[in-house]
């Protein structure tokens, strides 16, 4: 008969076997299967068996679009302990193809190629003004808000609504590399010294990735975005930094431009941890155009307009759509998987239930796949609820009229520098409506702002003074000086639509910045 202190000896053995077991599965679990090691012993077979050997082994199945592989290529399916990653480098045959891993799947699709450019202008080496549009390579439609950035600094723009862009470059920026990122495509990269011209037309391909519906179906939007809540401490910039970015906002009744706001911010951008000092704005150039005059019946100036960029910045102030709290008002549905740049993200549609009678969002949020950052959210408020918003958004209109919101819509993104992400973009387009009272027809009011952060700096950020800060709680066409003398000099700033530039035209401004010498 075993003594107790043998009963005792045993069980403190499988205990610590068991420890053993468990800690080594933690450490497994956190090697990417890709780059763990595997042998095989198969010999000559065809990609497409490769695969399925391979499959059989790990446990992991491939998702591809079958115009990426030969499946009927023969490939030596014999390697000696080295990592999955480089067997499927191997028997692909393709240097193109990167891999990724969602669920149980490896998820094979193309690596971001040289792309399409074309430049019209002097030849050489551009180390000034790099001006052109992005555009769908299929289509020829400009990509709007396409994210256009030096991959190493802080230092980037986005596109305007016709695809247009404009980025001032200096000679220390000449071993970097443009990127040009649009959500659904094929990321495109070219070193700066390799910049030709001026007036460059980059072409992006839509990617679509061969995702299986299981791996959709077996998401759950709510859990997604819980871990984005909670990743927010880890992926988003710790420490205060300087964003510096472009500023504009309007006003068009009737498709007339009334009045049309633009500056260059700095702003101060407190941490995204845990943080008792909230964010400051200083302007550094501004201008104003007026377009009103006495004869005008009415006009809708824009409420506060710096706020709500400072407002949609959702991961600090959490977006409504992403609170706790708020998620039991909302129906959630993951209806794709993305490529951007060179990884993945969730795409997760959101509305408000039905028998919630508030004026709650709709719209989509994107959702990085690796390390559950929110990228990008594209929402508007829900429009049988907007009578109930009404005092929201005008700071005032003309006596004896009756002015309410029609649509209101905003789109936010982020951007990913060395693994932290920083505020990239924000936009907002409203309709309204406005009635004289005892009238029959309306006004239609359009009115639209947006922040571009042209550039990022982490060192020696402090807090402004309070003499130079701008008041964002203000209408902030008010706010800013008539005219600004010395334009945006080195800044870089958004280069205005041609709807908007025809506009600005007919109101007979004589700037620069939209002569036509610029287009």
């Amino acid at each position: 008969m075993m003594s107790s202190s043998g009963f005792i000896f045993i069980r403190l053995k499988i205990i610590l076997l068991f420890l053993l077991l468990l800690i080594q599965g933690k450490g497994f679990s956190q090697v990417s299967v890709l780059d763990s090691l595997s042998s095989f012993r198969n010999g000559i077979v065809k990609t497409s068996e490769a695969l399925d050997l391979i499959t059989k082994q790990t446990g992991y199945k491939f998702s591809y679009d079958s115009r990426l592989i030969n499946a009927e290529r023969n490939t030596d399916l014999s390697y000696d302990t080295i990592t999955l990653r480089s067997v499927l480098e191997n028997i692909t045959g393709n240097d193109s193809l990167e891999f990724s891993v969602i669920d149980k799947f490896i998820i094979i699709s193309r690596k971001s190629p040289p792309g399409d450019l074309k430049t019209s202008g002097p030849d050489g080496a551009v180390t000034g003004y790099f001006t052109g549009t992005v555009k769908d390579k299929e289509t020829g439609e400009p990509l709007p808000f396409a994210t256009i950035a030096l991959k190493n600094k802080g230092k980037g723009t986005v596109t305007n609504s016709n695809g247009e862009f404009g980025l001032k470059l200096g000679p220390d920026m000449l071993q970097d590399t443009i990127s040009v990122a649009y959500l659904g495509y094929i990321n495109f990269e070219l070193p700066v010294n390799q910049i030709k011209g001026t007036n460059t037309e980059v072409t992006l391909d839509r990617e679509y990735i061969a995702i299986p519906g299981i791996i959709i179906k077996n998401q759950i939007p709510q859990e997604i975005i819980h871990k984005a809540v909670k990743s927010i401490p880890d992926n988003y910039s710790k420490s205060p930094v300087y964003l510096t970015g472009f500023y504009r906002e309007g006003v068009l009744k009737r498709k007339v431009l009334q009045n049309y706001s633009e500056a260059i911010l700095k702003v101060y951008k407190s941490s995204y941890s845990i943080s008792l000092l909230g964010d400051q704005i200083k302007v550094l150039q501004s201008r104003k155009i007026e377009n009103t005059g006495r004869k005008d019946t009415l006009t809708v100036r824009l409420k506060a307009g710096l706020n709500t960029c400072n407002e949609l910045d959702g991961v600090k102030r959490t977006f409504d759509f992403i609170k706790t709290e708020n998620m039991p008002e909302y129906t959630y549905r993951m209806t794709d998987i993305l490529p951007y740049e060179d990884e993945s993200v969730f795409a997760i549609d959101f509305e408000q239930k039905e028998d919630v009678d508030l004026p709650l969002y709709k719209g989509t949020v994107y959702i990085n796949t690796l390390d559950y950052a929110v990228m990008n959210a594209d929402f508007e408020l829900n429009e049988a609820y907007l009578y109930m918003m009404k005092d929201a958004f005008v700071s005032n209109s003309t006596r004896g009229f009756s002015t309410w919101p029609v649509s209101v819509k905003y789109s936010v993104s982020y951007r990913k520098i060395n693994e932290t992400y920083y505020l990239n973009h924000v936009r907002g387009d409203l309709q309204f409506a406005s009635k004289r009272k005892r009238r029959v027809f309306n006004s239609p009011f359009t009115v639209f702002f947006e922040l571009a952060v042209t550039d990022i700096d982490t060192i020696n950020v402090t807090r402004f003074e309070r003499d130079e800060t701008t008041p964002v709680h203000s209408v902030f066409s008010r706010v800013i000086p008539s005219y600004d003398q010395k334009f945006w000099g080195n800044q870089d700033f958004l280069r205005p639509e041609d709807d908007l530039l025809k506009a600005l035209k007919n109101m007979k401004v004589n700037l620069r910045e939209f002569t036509g010498n610029d287009k």
